[in-house]
């Protein structure tokens, strides 16, 4: 067959090509040089990343619906729902990312500090709507998912990103990151903690960024690292790695005065660099 008057597909037009197994390296390789891009358009230096479940509710919200659900407890004699144990901690991720964007804008350099979050509902939503409330902007890092992950609606216009790879959206929370905190949640929240904690072990992150551990009564529950210390799987010094916090100004306090030790009067390294 002639093909000479034919105009072929070139291959990184071909949907069928990019989106085979063949193409999968070039699909990795989009999840980091796309954000890489607009994050830089963006001025994007740093990020503080806040972790938790996408299963909280804004209380507020919710108002009406626990307050029903309170009468059937009374009548039951029940104890407070999973939901409303849980939902408690979304006012505090709002305040929480508030505060340090009221704080972070009034920097020199107020493009520093940028509140991320997973892009999703529950805490999520609560840090990227607590930066809003502050005048600031918010990033979201959004992964699909069949069940629960949707962007939520308080992140800034060209700070939305969608993400297929969990390990491609693992490393954008980190490279950036000068602060980590993380909300009472599930496995993705865990696996969050613990790839931070072990980057930071293994001194794979070479910058010390501080952690904050939100919610003693919850993570004192699912967590215990006292035993993993007496069964000698970590040391004391990964201990130091990170600090609990059950009230929003002593987290506030704390990062605030670590970010400006270590990353404002220290001598931190280039951002676009560990």
């Amino acid at each position: 067959m002639n093909n000479k008057n034919k105009h072929l597909e070139k291959a990184y037009k071909s949907n069928s090509f990019l989106n085979s197994a063949d193409a999968r390296t070039i699909r990795i390789l989009a999840e980091y040089l796309e954000p890489q891009q607009r994050l830089k358009k963006q001025k994007i230096k740093d990020m503080i990343v806040f972790f938790g479940s996408a299963r909280a509710k804004d209380p507020n919200r919710m108002a009406l619906k626990q307050h029903l659900s309170q009468k059937i407890q009374e009548k039951s004699g029940g104890d407070k729902s999973n939901e409303q144990l849980l939902d408690k901690y979304y006012n505090d991720a709002r305040l929480l990312a508030k505060r340090l964007t009221e704080w972070s804008l009034t920097l020199d350099d107020n493009q520093r500090f940028v509140v991320c979050s997973g892009g999703g509902p529950g805490i999520m939503e609560a840090a990227n709507r607590g930066a809003i409330d502050a005048g600031g902007r918010s990033i979201g890092m959004n992964i699909s998912i069949p069940l629960e992950q949707e962007p939520n609606l308080y992140i800034s216009d060209n700070l939305a990103f969608e993400f297929h790879y969990f390990f491609m959206r693992k490393f954008w929370f980190v490279y950036l990151a000068k602060a980590a905190i993380i909300f009472p949640g599930g496995f993705g929240t865990m696996d969050e903690l613990f790839e931070v904690l072990t980057l930071m072990q293994t001194h794979k992150m070479q910058k010390r960024i501080p952690i904050v551990i939100y919610g003693e009564e919850y993570w004192n529950k699912v967590l215990n690292f006292d035993a993993m210390l007496e069964y000698g799987t970590i040391e004391e010094e990964d201990i130091k790695l990170f600090k609990f916090y059950s009230d929003v100004e002593s987290a506030f306090e704390y990062i605030k005065d670590e970010l400006t030790e270590k990353f404002i009067k220290g001598k931190s390294k280039p951002y676009w660099h560990f």
